[in-house]
């Protein structure tokens, strides 16, 4: 359970950050990290809703620092 928690909150930050630096937007990235989770949930990969909220928790925070990553970016050029 706890390497579940581990992940939970990790995985969804870091899976926007690299979805962000692939496609260059953030809103994608989310997109598609968000679509991830669902399809996790879906297939019952996850067990709780605890471990739903530190997802979503974990996705938002990821979407924020990617929006301040591009901006920052776009700010040195």
């Amino acid at each position: 359970m706890v390497i579940k928690i581990i992940l939970a909150i990790f995985m969804p930050f870091l899976l926007v950050l690299l979805f962000t630096r692939v496609s260059y937007n953030h809103y994608v990235g989310t997109a598609l990290t968000a679509a991830l989770l669902t399809a996790s949930y879906i297939k019952g990969y996850t067990h709780g809703p605890s471990i739903y909220f530190i997802d979503i928790v974990s996705l938002g925070v990821g979407f924020f620092y990617a929006k301040k990553m591009k901006d920052n970016l776009h700010k040195k050029k």
